[in-house]
């Protein structure tokens, strides 16, 4: 096998605009695993909001992992046993949400499976709380992962997201994941390095690490793994970056990258994979799950999940 790792970004990759994993790709996931590859879900989002995807995927039954907060944490999905962390001092705290306050800010961490804010009624929040299942509340006194500050004034962010690339060098990194949040991170935390501590915990080459992403946030991680693909929506500043572009999350760009990389180099084809399962795609095997594997005049192979329909 010559990829041991896949590495996945998750909101516009791995799912699609309705934040769900289509069943291609969810077939196309399973199979890997099924063959060795180990997948590791590599998001901003915080730990808690990431498990039921990975539960989804099954990771803790293929040894896989949840790289979460930017590349601020690392668990095994099997038993949650954290292998990497990083952490903001507290005593930088009080300077952050002094910051916030001045520019008219909301600002907001986590922690376990809450929100802490001080703007608990900001649409951002709650939008942000809804799609991680997390409780807001007001106060709470720890050491967060990271920090995010909100705000619709989006020259303003970025004023002060300049501001503190001077100001805070080499104790935070501040950078923009959306027009409009601010993340704030511990120094030199981002998902490329992150992974790269990942990868020398398990003995893992560069050169067997497959990396898909859409976002600026994923470039690092992209230009590490051996192949680095983006998405068909990205950037071009973020495709320029990466070896292959695979289509869409609305059209099944993970699952795509995933038959051509990995399983047609597995046991080539003779039937292209990717025509076969696009006519399926909404016929009875498409709404199944059902995906083909492995075709030729002979013989033909495919994967299904097994749900409450099957």
């Amino acid at each position: 096998m010559k990829y041991k790792l896949l590495v996945l970004d998750v909101d516009g990759t791995l799912l699609n605009d309705e934040r769900e994993i289509s069943k291609r790709t969810l077939a196309a996931l399973l199979k890997v695993q099924q063959m060795g590859v180990r997948i590791v879900l590599a998001s901003g989002r915080p730990t808690y909001g990431l498990m039921p995807l990975a539960k989804t995927l099954e990771l803790g039954n293929y040894g896989g992992f949840v790289l979460s907060y930017n590349g601020c944490q690392i668990i095994k999905a099997q038993n949650g046993e954290i292998l990497f962390e990083r952490r903001i001092n507290p005593e930088m705290l009080p300077y952050l949400e002094k910051k916030a306050r001045k520019n008219g800010f909301a600002i907001f961490t986590y922690h376990d499976d809450t929100l802490i804010t001080d703007s608990p009624d900001n649409e951002y929040i709650k939008n942000e709380a809804l799609l991680n299942n997390l409780k807001i509340i007001r106060e709470d006194d720890f050491a967060p992962c990271k920090c995010m500050l909100v705000s619709d004034k989006e020259k303003a962010l970025i004023g002060l997201e300049q501001h503190w690339e001077k100001r805070l060098a080499g104790t935070l990194d501040a950078f923009r994941s959306e027009p409009y949040f601010l993340e704030v991170v511990p120094c030199g935390v981002n998902k490329a390095n992150t992974l790269g501590a990942l990868l020398e915990h398990l003995g893992v080459t560069r050169e067997e690490v497959i990396a898909v992403g859409d976002g600026v946030c994923d470039v690092t991680m992209l230009q590490l793994a051996g192949m680095g693909v983006a998405m068909g929506h990205s950037q071009d500043s973020v495709k320029v970056c990466a070896d292959y572009v695979t289509a869409s999350n609305e059209e099944d760009g993970v699952a795509l990258a995933v038959e051509k990389l990995i399983l047609a180099e597995v046991r080539a084809a003779e039937v292209p994979l990717d025509l076969l399962n696009e006519r399926a795609r909404h016929a009875l095997m498409g709404n199944l799950g059902i995906q083909y594997t492995y075709a030729s005049d002979e013989r033909v192979e495919a994967t299904m999940p097994v749900d409450y329909r099957t």
